[in-house]
């Protein structure tokens, strides 16, 4: 049973895709498509960011080891919803434009933090492999703690994008600050076992 988890995960998360085909194809993406499209991409980027997040507590939690399997593929799955939400903002909000769009860079908060989120994904969805992570030994450790940060910039970009915060920037929010609680409860727990050994 246990093998064909994988490849069910793998295909469930291909959910959004099948939505916007859907939409697409039965032409029910409402009166604008574009933000439709963008904005569809961009939540789902945050979800699979939390749920990537999420499998080190349910490990802890569940005291099962099932769950750090699915982490390397959820992560580069919101690499992949995160690369076609930046795609779709270029090419269908801005065709392609590069001159406006680097302008919007450095004057629009919201694109700011969102690019910035991107950029950092890239080294993580780059050192993913297990040859990375014996590679690079404990200095993989330090730089995957970079999606902590991104975590925090995708909701940043959320709510500022929403202008204010409303229900689902809302929700988000206190998603992502759970997860912290829990890394934060964690990393106090080892540092006292590890104390404890001493």
């Amino acid at each position: 049973m246990k093998n064909y988890l994988k490849p069910a995960v793998f295909f469930l998360s291909l959910w959004p895709i099948y939505i916007i085909v859907y939409q697409l194809i039965y032409n029910k993406l409402g009166p604008e498509p574009v933000d439709r499209i963008i904005n569809h991409f961009g939540e789902w980027t945050l979800i699979f960011i939390f749920l990537t997040l999420s499998m080190t507590p349910l490990k802890k939690i569940t005291k099962s080891l099932q769950w750090i399997k699915f982490r390397r593929m959820l992560g580069l799955f919101a690499f992949f919803y995160a690369s076609i939400h930046m795609l779709s903002y270029v090419g269908l909000d801005y065709r392609f434009d590069f001159e406006p769009l680097i302008d919007d860079v450095f004057k629009k908060k919201f694109v700011f933090v969102g690019f910035s989120a991107w950029l950092l994904l890239i080294p993580l969805a780059i050192t993913s492999s297990n040859k990375m992570v014996r590679l690079l030994k404990q200095n993989w450790k330090k730089l995957h703690s970079l999606i902590y940060v991104i975590s925090i910039f995708g909701v940043l970009h959320f709510i500022w994008l929403s202008k204010t915060i409303f229900f689902k920037p809302l929700i988000f929010l206190i998603i992502l600050a759970v997860l912290l609680l829990f890394r934060l409860k964690f990393n106090k727990s080892s540092i006292v076992s590890d104390k404890n050994k001493l």
